[in-house]
């Protein structure tokens, strides 16, 4: 079990469920020191001040904003700790939305909420079975690292709630100006790109794991006990190409349905505008025709 990161209390209208506040996700990236490639020391760092070039020591260092290049306004933490903070120490529902509503971009760091005392076992099951029974997330405020912050409640397996911490709305980009430019889809390419994903859909995501850093563990295991490593050979990533679009499609289907063991064979998707395309062929030829006879 983790440490608690946060403790406090939810606040739900009059109702105060104190919980502990623990992270939901664990990094299993692989860290690197940084040295020095002729003898293998490690590299340090120091904070050096720019006007009299001294070390200082981290209680003589504190906290300034940029106004401009030539001007930092010093804020100390005694005025960061009387800034008006309601939710300090408190978890608080402001409002209930659809769990549908959320946009996943504004969704951050998760966290798991843990009822802190049995005085708080039955207001956090409480809590708990009217998010369930509801079908709705709740939206609530909490402060953390001298700013308030935006999160969303949520049940996770029918036992615990879970704080996903999120963006507030002016901390989204706007989207426009990456959309790619209007085009015209085939509906037989849509109908081929569905093909492809009703053939890699699963319910379990447990088998996927992070190769490459499993590759890098061994290589680091290898030149522990002194082994040498011979890296691979890496491919070079294809140029941008013109392909078949649905001949790709249908490969694609194939490759899919043949990496989880089923039939892989694929009938070719159809393509839906070609019996458009050889009517209007015909009534062409056929208007045609009548003036071919008249010129003879």
């Amino acid at each position: 079990m983790p440490r608690p990161v946060w403790s406090g209390a939810i606040s739900f209208g009059l109702v105060t469920i104190p919980i502990k506040v623990l992270s939901a996700t664990e990094s299993h990236n692989i860290s690197f020191h940084q040295v020095h490639e002729k003898d293998g020391g490690r590299i340090r760092y120091q904070k050096v001040c720019t006007l009299d070039d001294k070390v200082l020591s981290q209680d003589e260092i504190g906290r300034g904003y940029e106004i401009s290049k030539d001007q930092v306004i010093p804020v100390t933490d005694a005025e960061l700790d009387s800034m008006p903070l309601p939710t300090a120490k408190a978890i608080e529902i402001v409002a209930f939305v659809p769990a549908s509503s959320i946009d996943p971009i504004r969704i951050g760091d998760s966290y798991y909420l843990a009822a802190d005392g049995q005085v708080a076992a039955k207001p956090y099951k409480l809590l708990r079975e009217a998010l369930g029974r509801s079908d709705r997330v709740a939206i609530a405020k909490f402060a953390w690292h001298n700013r308030e912050r935006l999160g969303l409640l949520q049940v996770l397996d029918g036992d615990v709630i879970a704080l996903h911490a999120m963006r507030w709305p002016d901390e989204i980009r706007d989207s426009s100006a990456v959309a790619p430019p209007a085009m015209d889809i085939d509906d037989s390419e849509v109908d081929g790109a569905v093909a492809l994903i009703d053939a890699m859909t699963t319910d379990d995501l447990s088998g996927f794991h992070d190769e490459y850093r499993k590759a890098l563990e061994e290589v680091i295991h290898a030149k522990a006990e002194g082994h040498r490593v011979e890296m691979p050979e890496q491919e070079e990533a294809p140029a941008g190409q013109v392909v078949d679009l649905m001949a790709a499609l249908n490969a694609s289907v194939e490759q899919a349905r043949a990496s989880r063991g089923e039939d892989a064979t694929v009938h070719e998707i159809p393509k839906t505008k070609a019996p458009a395309k050889k009517t209007a062929a015909k009534k062409t030829t056929a208007k045609k025709a009548p003036a071919r006879k008249k010129a003879g």
